[in-house]
């Protein structure tokens, strides 16, 4: 008896090390269902909302390097799929997705549920094909995966519903597509061209992004041969800042002071693997460097004077025996110590605060980052749990962290959890979520207990949408629509069968984190914290400054000074009574 196309699929899924996909079951998917199912060896991780499925797809592409799967049915089903699709896509991790289309004769009569996932997933992917005869089949899943692994991102295999069923093309075994690794370095020119602009500065820095990944050695050498304070990018956190005599920490948005400093005081700068996009915290008038293995990304947000086109192992490997090491390290001493003070002063913040009142963030993420498991894989919501997360989580090599960091899509932490946890179930998963971003996804507690995945959520609980708030408050504008009337979200974590406990003082948060670590299923913990805590970026622009001052104004008139008087409480913690 011939395979069908869907037993086609399924066996070069798994030969391509490919061991579950994501996703909701629908009438169109019926096909895949039923080679999944007589199969019997891939996974079916069944999400509540297409959405987690493309981001749990994403997570685990991000943190294993290999392909994800992720299917959504036709018409609303594919368009769920979309969110999750631009944030793998966004994060350059492979993921395939498999999108199920209307039958093919009904294709341009608005058929129920007609949409046209060729031009709609476009946007957000490297390879999005059609399959219109089941001969296509083995050539166009082959050069699909191929370029989700190849380009890194996403790719859309469009395939209408009755075709799932039709007998596959006679074919050889199923060929596996697995990632390549290839050698890609610049020229010797090029290569020289950069040496002569380090070689000639004085006070060189460092700023190091996700493109760093598996390149830790190289980039120590290289800081070390240029006494060079290193600046991370977020997503180049848990790839740069662990065992890093040079590590100065992080600028951008929700950076800290000595990583703005490193890259304002420096006579040239080394970008290696990042794509960090914001242009007013780069040196202006500074001869630039950047190495990007995709010579598209080079020059986007800053004026590059040598362009290197390569990986950055390849690439600092061939750059290394050129330099000139410096003998003189006065610009890393200066900023290594600048970075010592601004960690003691963040440090100084993660205080538990006054017992009975709503928690600092600080603390809880210091808390979080003091208990968690050395291997731990986190994922944060974007808003303030990023803000938390990159201040506070303490990277080593071994643990990963997982977040919407291009893309800043809220609701991620979750499902990411979602996907990290069905990759590694044998390790500690963490979801620092926002009470916005949970609630948009809320359904995904059920994914949790029916998949069996004992993730542990971590709940900043404040009743907005504080982050942007604090957007609001630097616009110079009163803050409004930002409120959030939550539910008792521990309570709906234990109908759904979760561990649920809710934190209100700051001596029960350890007890609590402790015994939702030690228990051995899904685990929430939902703590009140404090909504006024600010996170400003260590570069204070003069419109922002005059546009907190324009808030400060604006709420007193608007009758809402209570507001700038629990503000000033939370963060002068000089008037706290310990």
């Amino acid at each position: 008896m011939a395979a069908t196309v869907s037993e086609f699929i399924v066996s070069t899924l798994k030969a391509s090390g490919v061991r579950r996909v994501y996703g909701i079951p629908g009438d169109s998917l019926n096909g895949l269902m039923d080679g999944l199912r007589r199969d019997g060896n891939l996974t079916w991780e069944h999400v509540r909302h297409e959405e987690a499925a493309g981001f749990a797809a994403a997570a685990e592409a991000a943190l294993t390097g290999e392909l994800a799967v992720c299917a959504g049915s036709c018409g609303p089903g594919n368009l769920h799929l979309i969110n999750g699709l631009f944030d793998a896509n966004r994060s350059r991790v492979p993921v395939l997705a498999i999108a199920a289309q209307i039958p093919r004769e009904e294709i341009g009569s608005g058929y129920f549920q007609e949409t046209h996932p060729t031009q709609l997933f476009v946007e957000c992917s490297v390879y999005c094909e059609l399959i219109s005869v089941p001969e296509q089949i083995p050539r166009v899943l082959e050069m699909a995966m191929r370029a989700a692994l190849a380009r890194g991102g996403v790719a859309v295999v469009v395939i209408p519903g009755e075709v799932f069923f039709a007998d596959a093309p006679s074919h050889p075994e199923p060929v596996p597509i697995r990632p390549a690794s290839a050698v890609i370095r610049p020229d010797e020119p090029s290569l020289t061209a950069a040496a002569q602009v380090l070689n000639n500065a004085s006070a060189v820095t460092i700023l190091a992004g996700a493109g760093c990944a598996g390149a830790h050695d190289q980039l120590i050498a290289l800081a070390g041969a240029l006494q060079a304070p290193v600046v991370h990018a977020f997503r180049g956190k848990e790839f740069v800042e662990y065992d890093n005599p040079y590590d100065v920490g992080m600028t951008g948005l929700i950076g800290f002071s000595s990583g703005y400093r490193a890259m304002e005081h420096c006579d040239a700068l080394v970008m290696l693997g990042t794509d960090f996009p914001y242009r007013p915290f780069f040196p202006e008038r500074v001869p630039v460097v950047q190495v990007d293995v995709r010579g598209e990304q080079i020059g986007k947000r800053v004026p590059v004077r040598v362009p290197l086109v390569g990986t950055v192992r390849d690439t600092v490997d061939a750059l290394l025996p050129l330099l000139q090491p410096k003998a003189g390290s006065a610009h890393l001493g200066r900023m290594t110590a600048h970075y010592r003070r601004t960690r003691a002063r963040l440090d100084h913040l993660a205080r538990p605060g006054r017992d009975g009142a709503p928690l600092h963030p600080q603390y809880i993420a210091a808390t979080a980052d003091k208990l968690a498991a050395a291997d731990a894989i986190f994922t944060a919501d974007v808003g303030t749990p990023c803000v938390w997360a990159a201040r506070y989580l303490r990277m080593n090599g071994a643990r990963r962290l997982i977040g919407s960091f291009n893309h800043g899509s809220m609701a991620n932490a979750l499902p990411h959890a979602i996907g990290a946890q069905a990759a590694y179930p044998g390790r500690q998963v963490i979801a620092l979520s926002g009470d916005g971003g949970l609630a948009m996804l809320l359904g995904e507690l059920l994914t949790l207990r029916q998949q069996q995945l004992p993730v542990k959520i971590i709940l900043f609980n404040n009743g907005a949408l504080s982050f942007v708030e604090l957007e609001m408050k630097a616009a110079g504008i009163v803050t409004f629509g930002t409120d959030l009337v939550d539910p008792d979200f521990t309570g709906i974590a234990q109908a759904a069968g979760l561990f649920g406990v809710r934190v209100e003082k700051a001596s029960e948060l350890e007890e609590a984190l402790r015994a939702a670590f030690a228990h051995d299923g899904p685990a929430l913990v939902d703590v009140a914290t404090n909504r006024q805590e600010l996170s400003l970026p260590p570069k204070l622009t003069y419109g922002q400054i005059k546009g907190f001052t324009l808030y400060a104004t604006r709420t007193i008139l608007s009758g809402e000074g209570s507001e700038l008087i629990e503000l000033t409480r939370t963060n002068l913690r000089e008037l706290e009574v310990e």
